[in-house]
């Protein structure tokens, strides 16, 4: 468990390091695979203008381009707090193997990043939704997706 306490103390650092640099908001994130530290990330939605720009999304960015490859298999995340929906999302979607985290998501709302209204419309069927959704011209869209399905030389994922 001392390992697990080491990467999750550089996970913080950063969050405290990058959020007392004006870089944005106190997140912090490290993924570790075969030992070493692979990916890097830290909150960055205020200073680069990209509301995706949370610390788990730049240290998968990060990470991916250190190994060369969309997969984070056999990996481990590390971040200061519990992932928000669309982090959590892109952590399923790297692949990565196990999670440790510091804050929780009633922690992170106490300090006004409250993402319970992600989590309430994620169940809703889409029309039932806040923000408004119309499917249009869905004949022309499913071509598409009939050509990646035949296409013989397509990277699987």
């Amino acid at each position: 468990m001392e390992i697990h306490k080491k990467y999750m103390r550089q996970a913080i650092a950063l969050s405290v390091d990058k959020m007392q640099a004006g870089c944005g908001g106190p997140f912090g994130a490290v993924i570790v695979k075969n030992g070493a530290v692979i990916g890097k990330g830290w909150n960055q939605v205020t200073s680069s203008c990209d509301p995706t720009a949370h610390a788990e999304i730049s240290a998968i960015r990060d990470a991916c381009q250190t190994i060369k490859d969309f997969s984070l298999k056999g990996a481990t995340l590390y971040t200061s707090c519990e992932p928000c929906p669309m982090c959590l999302s892109a952590i399923y979607w790297a692949r990565i193997d196990r999670m440790f985290y510091g804050n929780t998501k009633d922690d992170a709302a106490r300090i006004n990043f409250d993402d319970a209204f992600l989590y309430e419309e994620l169940v809703k069927a889409p029309a039932n939704r806040t923000l408004p959704m119309d499917q249009i011209l869905h004949e022309e869209s499913i071509e598409a997706f009939n050509l990646w399905a035949k296409k013989e030389d397509k990277t699987p994922y």
